[in-house]
């Protein structure tokens, strides 16, 4: 498999990560105390993409912490549950209009990648069949 499908691949995990956990916040709108979760892997993906015009650091002990991922495997979409925002007098932050916002720009990235997956996957098409 190539770099450009596994970036899409990474990518198209973490978009449904993120699909998930919005679609959580919206179910629980209404529930006193829920935080609203966030799913954030775009800033780890983009340093791996654009990793070959940065200098590399080495790890040479297995205590040393690296300073980002240098695999589009080792990129992890992070669920992240944020507690300073209040948006209700019970506790609860989810805020349905922000989350139907993160959710249609989901729905929109989501199929942008499906259809560059899809022209990549045509033009394989036309190689293999020799045009």
């Amino acid at each position: 498999m190539d770099f450009t499908w596994k970036v899409m691949e990474k990518d198209m995990e973490g978009l449904a990560q993120r699909f998930k956990a919005t679609s959580r916040n919206l179910a629980h709108a209404n529930t006193p105390g829920y935080a609203r979760r966030s799913v954030s892997f775009e800033d780890e993906l983009r340093d791996v993409v654009n990793a070959g015009g940065k200098l590399k650091m080495s790890t040479t002990d297995p205590g040393h912490i690296p300073t980002r991922p240098h695999l589009v495997s080792a990129v992890t979409p992070a669920e992240i549950r944020i507690t300073d925002e209040v948006y209700r007098l019970d506790g609860n932050n989810v805020d349905p209009e922000r989350e139907m916002a993160v959710l249609a720009e989901t729905r929109m990235m989501y199929g942008a990648m499906s259809r560059f997956a899809a022209k990549k996957l045509a033009g394989y098409r036309m190689v293999i069949a020799g045009r």
